[in-house]
C-alpha cells in the first residue's frame, strides 16, 4: 500500500472520529493518534506543507490539527518519568515526549529540554537545554533551537535557522484551518523575539532580538518606503532576506499626541547583504 494511500485512510479515520462528540470511540481514537504521531514524527505528513498554488505558498493539513485535539479528547493523565530523581510529569498518555536514539544525529543538550512525539526534528538540529517543541511542529536539517526557545504546536521551521535564545515561535492549533506560524529556510530569529498567529517569515530575512510579528502586524518597510499590510486571507509576510527590528509609530488618535504615546512595531531597515551575513555566522562555530 502506497503511503498516499495509508496517508488518505488516516485521514479519513481521524475526520470520521472528530466528527463524533458523546459516541466517541475512544479505542479506536487513540489508535489513529498513535499513527498519526508517527506520520509526524518522521515527517511523512506535515500540519502544512508548501503549496505553489496558495497565495502564502502554504496549505493547512486540517486533519491533522484535528487528530492532535482528539489526542486531548482521548487521553488518560497518567506519569510520566522526567528521568533522575525528578518527579514525574502528568500528562495526557496520548501525548508522550520522544524519544531520540543516537541515530537520529540530534544534539540535545542536558538540562530540561522536551520534544513531544508527533514532532518531526531533521537530522544535524541542535537543541540547547532548557527549550520545548510541541506536537506537530516542524523543524528542518541543521537548524538550531537556543536555550528558552518554544517552537508551538504545528509550527513549521525550515533548513539552517536559528531560533535564538528566549524565541517564541507560537503555535496555532486552532482554528484548525488557519496557518501556523511558518519560519523558511536560513532564517535568524533573535534574542526575546515573539513570532504569532500565523505569521509567515520568507527565506533568509533576520527577525532582530526583540521583535513582536502577529498575523496582523504592519510592517514599515523603509527600504522601499511601503507599509506591509496583511490581506484577506493572507497573513503577515515577512519579505525573503529582509532585517526587521524592533520600532515604534506615533499614536496619532487623542489623547496620544498629548500624552507623547507611541506603539511597537516592527521595521525593515536593509535586506540581508554581506556583512549581514558575516554578524549571522555564529550559528556555525556551535556545531
Amino acid at each position: 500500500m502506497s503511503h498516499s494511500v495509508r496517508e488518505s485512510e488516516l485521514a479519513a479515520e481521524i475526520r470520521q472520529l472528530f466528527d463524533q462528540s458523546a459516541n466517541l470511540d475512544r479505542v479506536r481514537g487513540r489508535a489513529a493518534v498513535a499513527r498519526l504521531r508517527d506520520e509526524l514524527s518522521a515527517g511523512r505528513v506535515r500540519a502544512a506543507e508548501p503549496d505553489r498554488s496558495s497565495p502564502s505558498g502554504w496549505r493547512v493539513n486540517t486533519w491533522v490539527k484535528q487528530g492532535i485535539l482528539l489526542g486531548f479528547r482521548c487521553g488518560d493523565i497518567v506519569p510520566m518519568a522526567a528521568g533522575g530523581d525528578l518527579p514525574p510529569f502528568l500528562d495526557k498518555d496520548t501525548l508522550p515526549l520522544r524519544r531520540l536514539g543516537a541515530d537520529a544525529r540530534v544534539r540535545i543538550v542536558p538540562g530540561g529540554s522536551s520534544i513531544r512525539d508527533g514532532a518531526y526534528i531533521g537530522p544535524g538540529v541542535i537543541c540547547m537545554a532548557p527549550m520545548f517543541i510541541n506536537i506537530g511542529a516542524y523543524v528542518g536539517e541543521d537548524s538550531l533551537i537556543d536555550s528558552h526557545a518554544l517552537v508551538g504546536s504545528c509550527a513549521q521551521i525550515g533548513r539552517r535557522v536559528h531560533v535564538s535564545a528566549g524565541a517564541q515561535i507560537g503555535g496555532v492549533l486552532e482554528p484548525v484551518g488557519a496557518l501556523p506560524v511558518i519560519i523558511e529556510d536560513e532564517v535568524l530569529v533573535g534574542g526575546n523575539t515573539g513570532i504569532y498567529e500565523g505569521a509567515i517569515v520568507r527565506p533568509r530575512a533576520v527577525i532582530g532580538a526583540g521583535t513582536i510579528l502577529t498575523g496582523s502586524t504592519p510592517i514599515y518597510d523603509l527600504a522601499t518606503r511601503r507599509i506591509l499590510k496583511p490581506e484577506p486571507g493572507m497573513p503577515t509576510v515577512i519579505p525573503e532576506g529582509a532585517v526587521v527590528v524592533p520600532g515604534a509609530r506615533a499614536v496619532t488618535t487623542a489623547p496620544g499626541p498629548e500624552w507623547g504615546l507611541s506603539l511597537a512595531t516592527p521595521v525593515i531597515v536593509k535586506y540581508r547583504d554581506d556583512r549581514t551575513d558575516t554578524r549571522t555566522e555564529l550559528e556555525t562555530w556551535l556545531r
